[in-house]
């Protein structure tokens, strides 16, 4: 297997959604680019200094539009 080296650039941090038990980590909303290409929302835990990064999800425009509007019908009929 080729151990390809991803690049990354947090082009714009939006908050801190709470802390992990992995010494100082945090669960990050961000705007990042991956590989170069078009930044797009990013959800994932992150080292304090952001060198290491844990899994996560990212989303385009239009689904962090569609998860906005799930989560309010979840949040009001939960």
């Amino acid at each position: 297997m080729d151990d390809k080296e991803i690049k990354f650039e947090i082009v714009k941090q939006f908050g801190t959604l709470g802390a992990s038990s992995k010494g100082g980590w945090s669960k990050e909303l961000n705007l990042v680019s991956w590989n170069e290409r078009e930044p797009k929302l990013d959800l994932r835990e992150w080292a304090p200094d952001h060198s290491r990064m844990g899994k996560g999800v990212t989303l385009s425009r239009e689904e962090a539009s569609a998860l906005s509007t799930l989560l309010a019908t979840a949040l009001k009929d939960a």
